[in-house]
């Protein structure tokens, strides 16, 4: 496999082996620009995926620490897609996109990278974004810092009401 170079990474891959659950610990600091946390609501908040399919990947996560929808109370499970609705809005604002994938890999059977703690992911998508990269030599080209990207998407967060 080919690799980029992407220097944001690393230093969330080291703070990721610190301990604890990064979607139960980020929120609680108060550092939401260097977390690339966007947007909170009483139940869960919105961040950008610090290992991105597209520019714009969002991830909605309850504050509740949970690996089951079973066990979310009904308030937090309308919140969380009260703000994956908005999380739409607002990166059609920003970006324009086409069309999105929005899902959760529950277990890590299924794919969660973070699988005790569940969490959405939306994922902007535009006609002609992938390529012979992800095929050929199993690489993604992303053409803008998340940085950047957080600047583009928070103003769009800071004038909608909250859900």
């Amino acid at each position: 496999m080919k690799r980029l170079w992407a220097p944001w990474r690393m230093q969330y891959i080291k703070k990721a082996k610190e301990g604890g659950c990064i979607l139960c610990e980020k929120p609680k600091e108060d550092r939401d620009k260097e977390n690339y946390i966007l947007y909170r609501s009483a139940h869960s908040f919105v961040m950008l995926n610090t290992y991105p399919y597209n520019n714009g990947h969002l991830m909605v996560s309850p504050y509740a620490h949970s690996n089951s929808l079973e066990a979310l109370s009904d308030d937090i499970l309308l919140d969380m897609f009260k703000v994956t609705s908005l999380s739409t809005s607002v990166l059609k604002a920003a970006f324009s996109p086409e069309g999105f994938n929005i899902g959760m890999n529950l277990g890590k059977t299924a794919g969660a990278g973070i699988d005790d703690h569940l969490h959405i992911h939306i994922v902007p998508r535009w006609n002609g974004d992938t390529s012979y990269m992800p095929v050929i030599s199993e690489t993604r080209v992303l053409p803008e810092h998340l940085m950047d990207t957080y600047q583009k998407i928070l103003p769009h967060f800071e004038c909608r009401e909250k859900p």
